[in-house]
């Protein structure tokens, strides 16, 4: 029987079938990525795979990778991302045999801190929900299903599985569950998963309010619940609370000896088993519906780029690439006359596709600013490069340098058992052999099965001949322990004495740094042996084997002195017609794992472009970074591009936009602050005696600075085009009410007063009545729409309300309430540009729950 054959499978005749043994089989998964087959019944695994930006599948495969969320939300265009979702992300789920991806993501932008701030969408719950929402719809329609996260509150890396997010039930709701709730309001994702965190005390993965009361009862969700992955901490209070898969199947609570337990003594009973059971089925049954080819196929993963594929994916780059500063016109680049123009920055040849963690993978193809750039010009026009300052945190990895020595791109591994489960006596004669292709390496804990528990592998290569004689950096991370050999001389130990770190999702060590010679024209050898043991820190032993997390990571680069770098790009920059500087951060700064420190760029790159932009007024400044940074230059430079992390088609689209082929229209999802002390949660980000408290409640973003009268570096909603807008005319028409419901019309003219086509995002906020039974932000989004005009061309735009516009959490009834009173809406190009400004009256107070 074909695995699809279970669509037609009757779910309620299976669970009578199933035997308690295999119902817990169910409740969690096998491996990493599938969930449990039980062949007797013809009940066949699906896989899954982790997103946002991409589908990495189970391997370390080159995958397409899309810009990252808050890039994704800059383009204000659900539309487009929908489109985003069924052309591309359900075709390459297809292609990497995974039903389920585990995304999107649509936690708030609390703070721009955040480590993966860059995978959520907005410090605003509409546009998160609205963005989110589309993502969902277009990978669905495409028969693959979506796995909306993290439940709820997971909106800081650090500490993550031991803090207890505090929050009132107002903030909670309005903030941090909305986006959530417009999702499942206008998409139904088949699948939710739980946070790492605690919420106002139980952890998400077994919180009965949450799962139960809000998800369940509440919103009527239908589809399946699963935990983050290693993020289930109870057997039967994350059962009865409605956690219906464990994830993933390693080192896994719920197995049949230890449920069996719990249901002798009645803390869990069967009918709640299979409850859980039952949902597991629903889905693999849904994607059987839905994608059958997927499960019937050879589980072979894939990937391709057809030139309709690229064109979209360069497409979605420009258009969520912001524009922040334009003086006298100086973008679009004009190329007539231009003679000399000098690249710099330590982005320009850097390959920065995506954040760090679950969310990064090995993009199938790369276009580096700087060719980008290039390919754009003319031809006869010079081009100078200097790096200028160094972007990364640790020493970039080696992969497109290490060599076989047999001349294949990568070094050989192999692995090694050990003499017994216990032992450290490596067994020589090798259990596999095969190339990896690079040097940042997580060993796949299901390649282990033939292992001993303590295991060993060695990574041997060659480094490709430099040019001249150099003396080279080498840093070597680990998650576990290992030393770095350099034509047989021990170079790194991180091995005998560690200090840990937070890569690798916080398992890994910092990283170790030692230097070697190479000599020019010589093959050296690279030999690194590695050990999934820990090594002992300083104050204590630690032999903790690494049976979830396991990997190492080989850094390189030629020894560089920062003042020379630095230097280097102010004499181009001088000697040139116009600069061009690729700035940001990149993965190693902001990533899954930990926070940011900072919302400075890295080393020495904040004096780059103070110097550069002193010794050549056209400096154009482009910078990349899935969420805010400062900007101490910012009076210096003409003009300023915001790229952030955009994906395969990176340098395409950065030079689109520079030189004209493409009109910017993004729009910035979150506000940029002039300043770390101005951001709203500054001082309730920490961890404080293991809670994080949320106590500026619903100030958050644009709504703590209005509210403040702070001045940001650029506000929420803001960016700017090569044309001009105007809005007028406008109307609101009389609320129509019902018993839990209200309906507004409203609509206005945007027209295009410049002399190109271009495209602008109108948004529509919302003011409470004065006064009211609560505080309000002076300002909250409720609609949005983007429109495309030619130039001199005009549109009538139409935005309907409804309840949820002019709704509050009510604590004391724990409803809904919509107030009666006159209500401000004003709407304009950004959160400080609002020129129209209407009134609408309710003409009586409702209170409403459920969605």
């Amino acid at each position: 029987m074909a695995p699809s054959d279970f669509a037609t499978a009757d779910i309620d005749g299976i669970i009578d079938q199933l035997s308690t043994d295999e119902a817990v089989e169910l409740m969690a998964g096998v491996g990493l990525w599938n969930t449990a087959a039980i062949e007797r019944l013809g009940i066949p695994t699906i896989k899954v795979s982790d997103g946002p930006n991409g589908v990495r599948g189970s391997t370390s495969r080159p995958s397409k990778c899309l810009p990252c969320a808050t890039a994704l939300a800059a383009t204000w265009n659900n539309h487009l991302i929908e489109e985003v979702g069924l052309k591309l992300l359900a075709v390459e789920a297809k292609l990497k045999s995974a039903s389920v991806i585990l995304a999107p993501t649509c936690n708030i932008q609390r703070n721009p801190l955040g480590g993966r701030s860059f995978e959520s969408f907005s410090e605003d719950p509409h546009l998160s929900g609205t963005m989110c929402s589309a993502y969902i719809r277009g990978v669905q329609l495409g028969g693959i299903g979506t796995t909306i996260k993290h439940f709820v509150a997971n909106d800081k890396e650090d500490g993550r599985m031991k803090y207890d997010s505090v929050l009132s039930p107002r903030a909670l709701r309005e903030i941090y569950l909305m986006p959530f709730m417009l999702a499942q309001k206008y998409a139904q994702p088949w699948a939710i998963m739980t946070a790492y965190n605690r919420v106002n005390g139980p952890y998400a993965s077994e919180n009965p309010h949450l799962l139960r009361n809000i998800l369940r009862r509440e919103w009527q969700f239908d589809g399946l619940v699963m935990s983050d992955w290693f993020g289930t901490y109870s057997l039967d209070d994350a059962i009865n609370a409605g956690l219906d898969l464990e994830m993933p199947g390693i080192n896994k609570r719920r197995k049949p000896d230890l449920v069996g337990r719990s249901i002798v003594t009645k803390k869990v009973v069967v009918h709640t088993i299979k409850e859980r059971a039952k949902s597991v089925l629903k889905l693999v049954q849904k994607c059987s519906k839905e994608a059958p080819e997927v499960l019937d196929g050879d589980g072979q993963e894939r990937t391709k780029d057809t030139d309709d594929e690229k064109a979209l994916m360069r497409r979605l780059a420009g258009e969520s690439i912001t524009l922040l500063k334009n003086q006298n016109s100086t973008l679009p680049l004009q190329t007539q006359g231009l003679k000399k123009i000098a690249i710099i920055g330590g982005n320009a040849k850097a390959l920065v596709a995506s954040g760090g963690g679950s969310a990064a993978l090995r993009p199938s193809y790369f276009v580096f600013p700087y060719d980008g750039i290039v390919e754009a010009l003319p031809k006869g026009v010079q081009v100078t490069y200097s790096m200028g300052a160094r972007a990364s945190a640790v020493l970039p990895t080696l992969a497109s340098d290490i060599v076989t020595t047999m001349g294949q791109h990568g070094w050989m591994g192999t692995w090694h058992r050990h003499e017994n489960d216990d032992s450290m006596v490596v067994v020589e004669e090798p259990v596999q052999t095969r190339v990896i292709d690079e040097t940042e390496v997580f060993f796949n804990p299901e390649e282990s099965k033939n292992l001993t528990r303590r295991w060993t592998v060695r990574l041997r290569g060659q480094l490709v001949p430099r040019e001249k004689d150099t003396l080279f950096d080498f840093g070597l991370t680990v998650a576990g322990r290992a030393k770095l050999w350099v034509d047989e001389r021990l170079v790194i130990d991180n091995w005998t004495r560690q200090r840990r770190g937070k890569a690798f999702y916080g398992s890994g060590t910092e990283e170790e740094k030692s230097s070697a010679w190479l000599a020019a024209r010589k093959a050296h050898n690279i030999y690194v042996e590695y050990c999934n043991v820990r090594g002992p820190v300083d104050g204590g032993e630690d032999e903790t084997v690494m049976d979830t997390i396991a990997a190492v990571r080989l850094g390189g680069a030629e020894v560089h002195d920062p003042d020379e770098h630095l230097e280097s790009a102010v004499l181009l920059a001088k000697d040139a017609d116009t600069v061009i500087a690729v700035v940001g951060l990149n993965a190693d700064w902001e990533s899954e794992g930990y926070d940011r420190t900072t919302l400075d760029l890295p080393e020495t790159t904040n004096e780059l472009i103070r110097r550069v932009a002193e010794v050549n007024p056209k400096t154009i400044v482009v910078t990349q970074s899935g969420s805010a940074i400062t900007m101490p230059w910012v009076d210096s430079v003409p003009a300023i591009v915001h790229a952030w992390y955009l994906g395969n088609e990176t340098g395409n689209a950065i030079a689109d936009v520079l030189f004209g082929k493409v009109n910017p229209s993004g729009k910035l999802p979150l506000t940029f602050p002039r300043r770390l002390e101005d951001v709203p949660s500054l001082e309730y980000f920490k961890v404080d005696d293991g809670k994080v408290r949320y106590a500026e409640d619903v100030f958050v973003g644009y709504k703590h600075y209005q509210n403040k009268g702070i001045f940001p570096l650029f506000p929420f909603g803001y960016g700017l085009s090569y044309t001009t807008f105007q809005y007028s005319g406008l109307k609101v028409s009389e609320p129509s009410t019902s018993k839990d419901d209200i309906a507004v019309a409203t609509s206005f003219t945007v027209k295009n007063t410049g002399n190109i086509a271009g495209s602008d995002t109108a948004q529509l906020y919302i003011s409470w009545p004065s006064p009211s039974a609560l505080t309000h932000p002076p300002l909250t989004l409720k609609a949005f729409a983007k429109v495309s005009l030619a130039a001199g061309a005009s549109e009538l735009v139409t935005l309907q309300l409804d309840k949820y516009a002019v709704s509050s959490w009510n604590e004391s009834s724990e409803k809904w309430i919509v107030e009666s009173g006159t209500y401000k809406i004003s709407v304009g190009p950004s959160s400080q540009s609002l020129p129209l400004l209407a009134t609408m009256t309710v003409p009586s107070s409702f209170e409403w729950s459920g969605l």
